[in-house]
């Protein structure tokens, strides 16, 4: 049987050397909301990028998706998908790839 709680914050230890990586977002209300970045990936010929705001404790937590572009190595553009097809899709792509099945 596979410990779907083996993470970066399972406090096994293994995970001591992984660094996680983080993008602060201003919000619209000029709030600033910090993501902690589950990965980024390729579909359909662009690149999306995947993240869960940062909240302590939390055991469900929300899924952002944005199509990503690195425009140098230190500035990255994030935009929404503006289409629900598009981002039903992207979403679809985002579980087949980080499943926790993958995730082993």
């Amino acid at each position: 049987m596979t410990d779907t709680k083996h993470n970066e914050n399972c406090g096994c230890g293994e995970h001591e050397h992984e660094e996680v990586q983080t993008i602060v977002l201003t919000l619209e209300d000029d709030s600033e909301l910090e993501c902690l970045v589950i990965g980024v990936f390729d579909f359909e010929g662009k690149e999306y990028i995947a993240m869960t705001p940062d909240f302590e404790g939390e055991e469900e937590a929300e899924i952002l998706i944005y199509e990503f572009k690195e425009l140098d190595e230190e500035e990255i553009e994030l935009n929404f998908i503006e289409s629900e097809e598009v981002f039903n899709r992207v979403a679809e792509e985002f579980d087949r790839i980080y499943s926790d099945e993958n995730l082993d």
